[in-house]
């Protein structure tokens, strides 16, 4: 199955910077160890290098673990404002595709909308 972005799904960006030569097993025990979430749970995991010129995301899709890797061969990726020194921020499906494409999130205002959730907390 080909990985696709689902509005349905959690999407972690990891905060502090990330050694990008990690593969699915240092990465997953980043997601276990630091974030204390369980990388089987189905939601999406985000790494970001020091550069800001690499990013991989970490998925499990029901049969073994997936890695998208984009580099970007000018510019950076623009990130999210941490709030209280977390080690991660949960972006919605919209910010990590501005975030993949180039857009600025602060300069970007959203209009009001209503936003159905069925996650249990």
């Amino acid at each position: 199955m080909i990985y696709g972005l689902s509005g349905q799904i959690r999407y972690y960006l990891y905060a502090p910077s990330t050694d990008m030569r990690k593969g699915f097993d240092a990465l997953s025990g980043i997601v276990r160890n630091e974030l204390l979430q369980d990388p089987l749970c189905g939601d999406a995991f985000i790494f970001i290098n020091r550069r800001r010129n690499l990013l991989k995301l970490l998925a499990w899709d029901q049969t073994g673990f997936v890695i998208y890797y984009k580099r970007l061969e000018s510019g950076t990726f623009e990130l999210p404002v941490r709030k209280n020194g977390h080690k991660s921020v949960i972006i919605q499906r919209e910010e990590l595709v501005m975030i993949l494409e180039g857009i600025s999130l602060e300069k970007t205002k959203r209009r009001k909308r209503y936003l159905y959730s069925n996650f249990v907390d």
